[in-house]
């Protein structure tokens, strides 16, 4: 069994990217995100229709950060400190030595390379920090971007469906 912390947060660089903790500040920015129709199109998930649902799950992130159940980084261009996305690792298995990832991005800065840097970063952080063995992710079988990003680090389409949502594809990376 892996002995997940995070704490203290571990916060992630990159040659123009810092990955850092969520915080309530954040509120306006992960409203722009989770509300945002075109980043909604591919994700099971109510869109936020306020702030406050935004800051509401905001703290129940950090609940998930502090149990160690889940990391979230938010994605900021280091030289501006603009908040551009997020991306985290999430639903940890100790049985079975993997997790999943997820991760989003504002839609005017998609198409820059961004999370290609981020994910890169997040994936070493898994295997070399965590030591873990396998990362999925699921991914809507129309989200072309998505499924290019996973193409280029490896990740295998996997022949077992998602059982609860046949929209959906099962990527896998091994270590």
């Amino acid at each position: 069994m892996v002995n997940r912390s995070f704490t203290p947060f571990p916060n992630l660089t990159t040659a123009r990217l810092t990955l850092r903790q969520l915080s309530t500040d954040d509120g306006e920015s992960i409203f722009a995100l989770r509300s945002d129709k075109e980043i909604n199109k591919y994700l099971e998930r109510q869109p936020s229709q306020t702030i406050e649902d935004a800051i509401n799950f905001i703290n129940k992130i950090n609940d998930i950060i502090e149990k160690n159940d889940g990391i979230y980084w938010v994605i900021t261009l280091t030289d501006s400190n603009a908040f551009v996305g997020t991306i985290c690792l999430f639903s940890f298995s100790n049985e079975e030595d993997k997790c999943e990832i997820g991760y989003e991005l504002l839609t005017n800065y998609q198409g820059q390379g961004i999370m290609k840097e981020a994910a890169e970063k997040v994936i070493d952080y898994a295997f070399h920090t965590l030591q873990l063995q396998k990362i999925e992710a699921f991914t809507h079988n129309d989200n072309q971007h998505s499924t290019k990003l996973l193409l280029k680090f490896g990740f295998k389409k996997s022949i077992e469906a998602d059982m609860e949502n046949p929209d959906f594809a099962i990527y896998t990376l091994t270590n």
